[in-house]
C-alpha cells in the first residue's frame, strides 16, 4: 500500500486531541542532550570510498577456512556442494519470504513438501513439520506439544542436552505454567535408576533425550523410551540429523517426537546462526505439531498441486485454538537442507557420518597418546565428539593452539566446574589427515615430556 503522510491540518488535529500545541511538545519529558545528542561521525563516503573501507574491514577478518577447525558443539564445518548455494541463490527463492496464502509459489511450496518428506524419512516418523528456528525452539515446541497431548505438567529432560537448548526449554514452558526436571547422568550419560525414580515421582508429559548428547556420547535412547513410554509420558529425542543416517533413528527407536537441527545439512557455521530447527512426530499427534504443513492434493484440473495443509499457529486461527505462537519457518535455510539431502542421498549422507567417525577417532586417539591428555569418558562411544582433558585450564590450552592457526574445540569449564581442564573436540569429513596431524603436534609442544603425572583422575 502507498506511504501517504500526515498533512498539517492531520497533525493538528492530533495534536489537539492530546491538548498539546506543537510537536515538539511530545518529547518534553526527555532531557535536551538525548533529544539531539550531537554524534561524532565521519565525513560521507562516495560509492568507491566506502567500498574500500569494507574491504578494509572485511579484511581484518579470518574466516573460518583460513583455520584447521575442530569446534563442534553444536554448530558444525561441514562440506557443502556447491549446488545449495547455486539453488538458494536463485531470486525467486533467495528473495521470497515464507508463503502465507494458498496461492504461494508452487515451487516454493514443493521444495518444503520435499523438506517435510526428507525429515520425516530421515527420524522414520510419520510427518514433519515446515521447520523451526533451530534445534533449541523445535525442542521446546516438541514439549509444549507433549504437555497438550497429555495434559501433564513436568518436562523431564536429560542434564547432558545442549545447556543453550536447556535454557530455551526452560523459558518456553516456564510461560505454560509447566516445571523442568533433569535427569542426572554418570559418566556423561543418562542415570536410568534416576530416570526411573523421577518418572515415578509424578505424572510426566515427556521425557528428552539428546543423541548424541552434548559431550558427544551416544545416549541409552532406548531404554529412557521404554522407561517414558511406561509411565505414560512421550518420548522426544533431539537427533543430531547425520547421526541419524548410522545409529538407530528416533522412529524407530519408539520416540514419539523428534526435533534437531539442520545447520550441518548444507548451511555454514555464519557467526552461529540462521539454521533450521526440525520436527516429526507420529501421525497421532499432527494436529498438535507447531507452524505449519504443506500437503500435496490435486487442482481444478486434476493436476498435482501443492498447498498449506495445516496451521496451527495464532495468525491463522483462533489464538485459544493455536498450539503455538511461533511466527515462521526458516524456508530458505530449509531450501538448502532439501538441496543438500538431495544432492547427497542416503549412501552420501552415511559416508559423512563414516569419514566424520573414522577421523575423530583417530584424532582421539593421537590427542590421547600426548602426555598430560586423555579422554574424560574413555569406556563411553561416540561419534564424531569427544571430550579432551588436560593438565590446565582448557581456554589456556585452546589459546595455544589458536596461534598455531587452530580452533581445537570447546571449552567446558563454563558449561560445567569440574570439567574446567576439558574441551569438546570435533572432527569431521573436511578434518584433513593433515590438520589432525597439525593438531598432534601443536598440543605436544605445550605439554612437555613426562608431564602426564599433572592431570588429576
Amino acid at each position: 500500500m502507498a506511504y501517504l503522510p500526515n498533512s498539517d491540518v492531520d497533525r493538528a488535529e492530533m495534536l489537539a486531541a492530546l491538548g498539546l500545541d506543537t510537536q515538539e511538545q511530545l518529547f518534553r519529558e526527555i532531557p535536551g542532550h538525548l533529544l539531539h545528542p550531537v554524534l561524532d561521525l565521519p565525513s560521507p563516503l562516495s560509492e568507491l570510498e566506502l567500498g574500500q573501507e569494507m574491504r578494509r574491514l572485511a579484511d581484518a577478518n579470518r574466516p573460518l577456512g583460513q583455520w584447521d577447525c575442530f569446534l563442534g558443539a553444536g554448530i558444525y564445518s561441514r562440506f557443502i556442494p556447491a549446488v545449495v548455494g547455486a539453488t538458494i541463490g536463485r531470486p525467486e527463492f533467495y528473495t521470497a519470504y515464507t508463503p502465507y496464502q494458498a496461492e504461494a509459489s508452487q515451487g516454493y511450496l514443493q521444495t518444503i513438501f520435499e523438506f517435510q518428506s526428507m525429515v520425516a524419512e530421515l527420524y522414520d516418523l510419520d510427518v514433519a513439520n515446515a521447520s523451526m528456528y533451530d534445534a533449541a525452539t523445535a525442542t521446546a515446541e516438541g514439549a509444549l506439544l507433549a504437555t497438550l497431548h497429555t495434559g501433564r505438567r513436568r518436562v523431564l529432560a536429560v542434564a547432558s542436552l545442549h545447556p543453550e537448548i536447556l535454557a530455551v526449554l526452560k523459558t518456553y514452558i516456564s510461560g505454560r505454567g509447566a516445571d523442568l526436571v533433569l535427569i542426572p547422568t554418570v559418566a556423561g550419560t543418562a542415570d536410568l535408576v534416576a530416570a526411573e525414580q523421577l518418572l515415578s515421582q509424578g505424572e510426566a508429559a515427556v521425557v528428552i533425550t539428546p543423541q548424541p548428547n552434548f559431550l558427544g556420547l551416544l545416549e541409552p535412547v532406548a531404554q529412557l523410551v521404554e522407561l517414558a513410554h511406561g509411565a505414560g509420558a512421550l518420548a522426544l529425542v533431539v537427533a543430531d540429523p547425520v547421526a541419524a543416517a548410522v545409529v538407530e533413528p528416533p522412529g524407530a527407536l519408539g520416540a514419539d517426537i523428534a526435533a534437531g537441527d539442520g545447520q550441518q545439512l548444507g548451511i555454514p557455521p555464519q557467526l552461529g546462526g540462521p539454521t533450521v530447527g526440525l520436527l516429526a512426530c507420529r501421525q497421532e499427534l499432527v494436529r498438535r505439531i507447531p507452524g505449519r504443513l504443506v500437503g500435496m492434493t490435486k487442482d481444478s484440473r486434476g493436476g498435482r498441486a501443492y498447498c498449506l495443509t495445516l496451521q496451527t499457529r495464532e495468525q491463522h486461527i483462533r489464538r485459544e485454538r493455536a498450539t503455538s505462537n511461533i511466527c515462521t519457518n526458516h524456508a530458505l535455510m530449509a531450501l538448502a537442507a532439501t538441496t543438500y539431502l538431495a544432492k547427497m542421498g542416503e549412501a552420501g549422507l552415511r559416508q559423512v557420518a563414516d569419514i566424520s567417525y573414522r577421523r575423530a577417532h583417530e584424532l582421539a586417539a593421537r590427542l590421547e597418546a600426548v602426555p598430560g591428555f586423555r579422554l574424560r569418558f574413555p569406556e563411553q562411544p561416540f561419534l564424531w565428539e569427544f571430550v579432551l582433558e588436560g593438565p590446565q585450564p582448557a581456554e589456556l590450552t585452546l589459546g595455544h593452539l589458536e596461534q598455531q592457526g587452530i580452533l581445537g574445540g570447546y571449552p567446558l569449564g563454563g558449561v560445567d566446574p569440574e570439567l574446567v581442564n576439558c574441551h569438546l573436540v570435533c572432527a569431521t569429513e573436511t578434518s584433513s589427515p593433515a590438520a589432525i596431524a597439525r593438531y598432534q603436534t601443536a598440543l605436544g609442544e605445550l605439554v612437555p615430556r613426562g608431564a602426564a603425572q599433572a592431570v588429576t583422575v
